[in-house]
């Protein structure tokens, strides 16, 4: 990640409004397509989900933060942690259907692909079936993609892109 990094608090408590809001910004501000669009949990006295956004080489514009600020979103300069959930990244747009994690690897940001439960990292011809929606995770300054063993010896990222609410059969 780079010092050019903007926190952008929405006072927002779901990370799926989170995922719409980060889009919904990127595309109003015309950020370009290399830049890291992440959500961030912060916890304490008042717990939400806060945005960033990180160009990779340079500044974003100074009235990025004029419009945000003027929308009446908090703005601060940095990130509020080093382990945000990537939303936006460079290669998002290609993670889509079924790719073998060297695919993932290739046509994307993302650093490493780490299964649960498993030692190491997957075999890089080990198939992701994508949903869609990929939100690795910045570990350590790497950007990481957790996944989970599926049917038929593929793997699925960890996050879902529609979870079941906890007792949703209450």
């Amino acid at each position: 990640m780079t010092p050019y990094a903007l926190t952008v608090d929405a006072g927002i408590g779901d990370l799926r409004v989170a995922d719409h809001l980060l889009h919904t910004l990127a595309g109003e501000l015309a950020l370009p397509e290399d830049v890291f669009g992440c959500t961030h949990l912060v916890r304490g006295d008042r717990p939400r989900v806060v945005l960033s956004f990180t160009p990779p080489s340079e500044p974003l514009p100074h009235t990025a933060r004029e419009r945000l600020t003027a929308l009446g979103y908090e703005v601060s300069p940095g990130v509020p942690d080093a382990a945000g959930r990537a939303v936006l990244y460079p290669g998002v747009a290609a993670l889509t259907g079924t790719l073998t994690v060297a695919d993932v690897l290739a046509r994307s940001a993302i650093d490493r692909v780490t299964v649960l439960g498993a030692p190491g990292e997957p075999d890089p011809g080990t198939r992701l079936v994508t949903w869609d929606h990929v939100r690795p995770q910045w570990q350590a300054g790497e950007l990481v993609l957790p996944a989970m063993p599926a049917v038929g010896g593929t793997l699925v990222p960890f996050e879902v892109p529609a979870p079941t609410p906890c007792c949703a059969d209450h």
